[in-house]
């Protein structure tokens, strides 16, 4: 973006210096002012789409903790489960 801009900046100057008459000033003039409206919109094209990244970014994190989140859980889950096993195992080999 930043090199857009630059680029705007430095056509603005050669244009400037090129333009020998009122015609050509004007004609010169309504071209900057295009390349500098140009210049804006990508940098708010690329504002919005470094948006959307940080969000998607943001949610990939959410997703994967609620991921690990479940696993823990599943994992104590089964943990849960063996240790029933055992007890109920050890219970029907005292009787």
């Amino acid at each position: 973006m930043r090199k857009i801009i630059l680029a705007a900046a430095i056509a603005t100057a050669a244009l400037g210096l090129s333009a020998c008459s009122n015609k050509t000033e004007a004609e010169a003039d309504e071209t900057v002012e295009a390349m500098n409206a140009d210049a804006e919109a990508s940098a708010d094209e690329g504002a919005a789409i470094e948006g959307v990244a940080i969000q998607s970014a943001e949610d990939i994190q959410a997703d994967a903790k609620d991921a690990a989140d479940d696993a823990v859980k599943t994992t104590d889950e089964i943990g849960d489960d063996a240790l029933s096993v055992v007890d109920q195992a050890e219970e029907a080999g005292a009787e």
